[in-house]
């Protein structure tokens, strides 16, 4: 390729990102982004973005898994064992999933113990501290109705016991217990109903949220450790 041939080609490919730019303004959102200046700070401060990391391999991991497991009663369990021990890889993708879950609820605390430790919840990010306890008790949720999926006996009666905790609201208790299990007891009803939250409610609202959370951090920006003064 020729020197003119090249200079032609680096035009128009300018020419193409001019158009795109002026339509979308892609430009900005770049540079606000990837090219926004960041205070020197240490590795405390990458906790937000492991536990972003953290809640893609859920996601990813979690519609996989969702490919081959069965919400009912009946096939709950055989299509876990089923996933486990004879689906290729299987074990791999379902261990990611379940220890991402471990790793997302620690790092979230972790997080939201360090904005503490440094007062980042202050002015003016008051709307950003409380998007992240938004998104810290969702994370919470994700944590309490994934675990009854298996539907083993732990599950079960983990949950059993997750649920008998909403009776002693004052008031509404009663009522509270029976809309989070479907009826008295756990059953295919609870099963379904936790499973739709998990799968579909929970990440909506996860997603929603998170969005918000983000533009929030690259809007305002983070808050370095305080310095000493000299």
């Amino acid at each position: 390729m020729s020197i003119d041939d090249r200079t032609d080609e680096v035009l128009d490919e300018t020419l193409d990102a001019e158009w795109m730019d002026q339509r979308t303004g892609w430009r900005g959102v770049w540079n606000g982004i990837f090219l926004r200046m960041i205070p020197k700070v240490n590795w405390s401060f990458t906790l937000g973005s492991a536990t972003l990391f953290v809640v893609v391999n859920q996601f990813i991991t979690g519609i996989l898994l969702t490919i081959y497991y069965v919400p009912s009663p009946q096939d709950a369990y055989d299509t876990v064992l089923y996933i486990t021990n004879e689906l290729p890889a299987g074990w791999l993708i379902r261990g990611m999933h379940h220890w991402g879950a471990t790793a997302m609820v620690a790092l979230a605390i972790l997080h939201m113990l360090r904005v503490i430790y440094y007062g980042a919840y202050k002015f003016p990010r008051e709307v950003t501290w409380i998007s992240g306890v938004m998104l810290l008790l969702i994370t919470f949720g994700f944590g309490f109705t994934g675990y009854l999926l298996p539907w083993d006996q732990k599950a079960y009666w983990a949950t059993t016991v997750g649920t008998k905790i909403l009776e002693v609201t004052p008031v509404v208790g009663e009522s509270l217990l029976r809309i989070a299990r479907g009826g008295d007891q756990l059953s295919a009803v609870t099963l379904s109903r936790f499973f739709g939250i998990h799968v579909w409610v929970l990440p909506a609202v996860l997603l929603s949220i998170l969005g918000i959370h983000l533009y929030l951090v690259i809007r305002i920006g983070i808050s370095a450790p305080a310095k000493r003064e000299e």
